[in-house]
């Protein structure tokens, strides 16, 4: 569903859109009550079987949008309960992240093969004799597949040499590489928190948009209102994510419409990344551990040390490019707030751990940046203010992108000692990224360098993109190309580690 601008994400777009121009207008925040017959306006329903079933699941998605928690299911509330609590101009969510919208999902089949009416009711019957509990039988000439016995092994799909048996999957939990979702009693689905690593996979691959993350837009907004000097750090995959018209020289300009003070590209951070993952390797591996895997992406990180506790050590302690150009920006500028803008979800939960909360204070995706445009009014075209991005380097706009991280980390090794060999394993998608430590745990790995990225694709697959993965992937890799040469500012990352290690 990548990249497919369909119903779902229309409405997700209209909710960001609403609660910014809710925000950035103030006064009597009841009138959010209004708001789900503005999105979903008339008499029938469109989508779903009830009109005013669509209008409560856009005031859930209201809610999570301000950064509220999803109303009670068997009690009244309405729709604003708790909203002038949260019109702060300070971080603010309750956990957890990523909300399941109970009345807005389909209870879906959990994984299940299912014969379909493209069974040519073959004399062979390959599916039935295949399987090994006996689960198939022909009735009327035709496979049919008894639930109760069948142990979705696949044998039957496998074999029928007209492809008619289908395999039904949730698309929420295929898509979760933690295994995280699971139904309730009556057919729901359901996180384990305890498991979620807040990739935001199960968000983007709901085709019914049951799911959705909490966001700080109402929050970033008020602050600006109350004057805060807010600085956007910008992720390098936002390279493409706003259209044509939006051109990385006319980015700070359309920003300050919003009402940031400046722009400041986090591939900076990437390039103190790379310094400090490169020595990390270099001192580490092989005499202190086996291999290193890379710290950037969160949610490759916590899943990580959930699943494989005794490897955690292993992981590179330099601080992820959003933290250290956060860091970084409120050392120049003391009483500044910090708004990282990005493609991911799981930032969010990153920037809420109590060692980062006090660097980063909002943390929004490209859709609700995108949200802000709209309910200012900016057009792109109309801009002709052009201010170019020039601080960082092609290696460190290349950590959007699946192997940029590792590729950037191997090359300043190569730099530092060129006699030196880097051997590089990268995954994405959190199921391959399992695979890839249990293999390294097994010893496959020994003398590494580990890249992990929790969505598949890298940063510009990420939960909150606006563009189709291999369009923003071509679009950063010609981004790069315009990115200064690296060697020329080693000195100047040098210095900047220094003082960031006061």
């Amino acid at each position: 569903m990548r990249g497919i601008v369909s119903s779902v994400t229309d409405i997700r777009r209209k909710v960001f859109t609403e609660v910014a121009r809710l925000a950035y207008e103030g006064g009597d925040y009841s009138r959010i009550e209004a708001l789900p017959y503005k999105i979903v306006p008339g008499e029938v329903a469109t989508y779903r079987e009830s009109i005013f079933l669509e209008r409560a699941i856009v005031g859930e998605r209201l809610r999570l949008a301000i950064g509220l928690p999803l109303r009670p299911m068997d009690e009244h509330a309405p729709v604003s309960m708790g909203i002038d609590e949260s019109a702060i101009d300070e971080k603010y969510y309750d956990p957890p992240l990523v909300n399941i919208i109970k009345f807005a999902c389909n209870a879906c089949p959990d994984k299940q093969f299912h014969v379909s009416d493209a069974c040519q009711g073959c004399l062979a019957h390959p599916c039935k004799e295949v399987c090994p509990k006996n689960a198939v039988s022909i009735i009327h000439g035709k496979s049919v597949i008894d639930q109760s016995k069948c142990v979705k092994c696949g044998r039957c799909k496998e074999a029928c040499p007209y492809g008619a048996i289908l395999k039904l999957e949730r698309p929420c939990a295929k898509a979760c590489g933690m295994d995280a979702i699971r139904s309730d009693e009556q057919g729901i689905a359901t996180i384990d928190y305890d498991k979620c690593v807040s990739c935001g996979m199960c968000l983007v691959n709901c085709p019914f948009g049951a799911i959705s993350d909490k966001g700080q837009v109402f929050q970033l907004i008020h602050a600006m209102r109350d004057n805060a000097r807010v600085i956007a750090i910008v992720a390098p995959a936002f390279i493409g994510q706003f259209g044509p018209a939006m051109t990385p020289e006319k980015f700070t300009a359309a920003m300050k419409r919003l009402g940031f003070d400046s722009v400041v590209e986090v591939a900076v951070g990437a390039d103190l990344c790379t310094i400090e993952e490169a020595k990390d390797f270099m001192r580490e591996v092989p005499a202190n551990q086996p291999f290193m895997a890379t710290s950037c992406c969160p949610s490759w990180s916590v899943m990580a040390k959930k699943l494989f506790p005794e490897l955690a050590p292993y992981i590179s302690m330099a601080l992820t490019p959003m933290v250290l150009t956060a860091r970084l920006q409120k050392k120049e500028h003391r009483d500044c707030k910090i708004a990282f803008i990005g493609p991911c979800a799981a930032k969010k939960l990153e920037a809420s751990r109590r060692t980062i909360r006090s660097d980063v204070d909002f943390v929004l995706t490209f859709e609700e940046l995108m949200g802000m445009f709209e309910a200012k009014g900016v057009k792109f075209d109309e801009i002709t203010e052009e201010t170019p991005l020039e601080e960082a380097t092609a290696a460190g706009r290349g950590f959007a992108v699946s192997g940029g991280v590792a590729q950037a980390v191997a090359d300043a090794i190569k730099r530092i000692d060129p006699e030196r060999e880097v051997k590089i394993a990268c995954a994405q998608g959190l199921q391959d990224c399992k695979k890839l430590l249990t293999l390294a745990k097994a010893g496959k790995y020994d003398g590494y360098l580990l890249e992990g990225m929790a969505c598949p694709g890298g940063c510009v697959a990420g939960a909150g993109t606006l563009q189709p993965v291999s369009k923003s992937t071509a679009a950063v890799g010609k981004y790069k190309n315009q990115a200064k040469d690296k060697n020329a500012l080693d000195s100047k990352y040098e210095i900047t580690l220094s003082l960031l290690n006061d």
